[in-house]
């Protein structure tokens, strides 16, 4: 498989993931915003930070009200993490290697670029923007399945489980930054908020239910953050596509000493977190850190397969 092909696979699952959980993230905080108390300190703006695009959007809009906020994480084409975009760039990847995905995710990948380009085009109500990023999100892990399931799982799908797991993880974390008290006005009592605060980040990942069943303890912030961290069997938690990539590198992908050495150093830098000092403080600068941890990662699994010759094989 040449470079540049294995690279459009990567991307592809990037893309895809990074749309879905785009929808995850305004989803959750837009019920924060409507479900929490007047004066706790939220405001939009915050939504911007936790995507890490903060100057951009600052050089690009007078305003952060809910309207420019919104525009910019769903439909501006110029941010290059907007859902739109995302969709235009997993819908050009994996247009350029349909030869080796089924004939059905590259439709599926279509129809759902062609779905939210025309949802977004409009002008777009509150309940209909719920509705709207529910099905994003419905239709991306159909998509996630069906590459699952029948695709071969050589190389080449290899390089898409790395790519779908590295962004969980970094998206897992931006979710999860939502619940980072420093996001909290100073003064505001956040004992009486943390349950409906955690509450919202555990079912953005789709992650109530198998806490509830797993941990079995009401929802407190310590757990939760075990939970979402740690834990090495929920499939959203950064513990598990931690210990996915790591086992696509050290097992199906060739000359993969350098990126499962920064995948080990991130899985011992999350197993060794202590979540109830965390809690306490340092959450927002321990997500920093695992997110550039995960850029290095990045950077050493482009260095290995993607920086070589256009007609060079993996």
């Amino acid at each position: 498989m040449l470079s540049r092909v294995a690279e459009r696979l990567y991307w592809t699952a990037r893309y895809l993931e990074r749309a879905e959980n785009t929808a995850r993230l305004v989803k959750v905080y837009s019920n924060l915003m409507l479900d929490l108390p007047n004066g706790v300190g939220l405001n939009w703006h915050q939504l911007v930070d936790i995507s890490g695009a903060q100057a951009f959007f600052d050089s690009h809009y007078r305003t952060s009200g809910k309207r420019n906020v919104i525009r910019f994480m769903l439909s501006d084409t110029d941010n290059q993490g907007s859902l739109l975009t995302s969709l235009t760039m997993a819908r050009e990847n994996i247009r350029t290697t349909r030869d080796l995905v089924p004939s059905e995710g590259w439709e599926h990948v279509n129809e759902l670029y062609l779905f939210a380009r025309k949802e977004l085009t409009g002008k777009m109500l509150l309940k209909d923007r719920y509705e709207f990023l529910s099905e994003v999100v419905m239709r991306t892990q159909q998509i996630t399945g069906l590459l699952a399931g029948t695709m071969s799982h050589g190389a080449a799908y290899q390089f898409i489980r790395v790519g779908r797991n590295l962004e969980r993880a970094d998206m897992t974390t931006r979710i999860l930054d939502v619940g980072s008290a420093t996001l909290i006005a100073p003064g505001v009592q956040l004992e009486r908020l943390e349950n409906r605060l955690w509450t919202y980040v555990l079912r953005s990942l789709s992650a109530h239910q198998m806490y509830r069943q797993y941990v079995r303890r009401r929802v407190q912030a310590s757990q939760v953050l075990a939970f979402l961290l740690q834990d090495t069997d929920f499939p959203r938690a950064v513990a598990h596509t931690l210990g996915e990539i790591a086992s696509c590198l050290e097992h199906k992908l060739p000359h993969s000493d350098e990126p499962l050495r920064a995948a080990l150093r991130l899985q011992r830098l999350v197993a060794e977190a202590n979540v109830n000092k965390l809690h306490a403080e340092g959450l927002h600068e321990f997500i920093d850190q695992l997110q550039l941890e995960f850029g290095n990662l990045h950077q050493q699994i482009s260095t290995t397969w993607f920086s070589l010759e256009l007609d060079e094989a993996v």
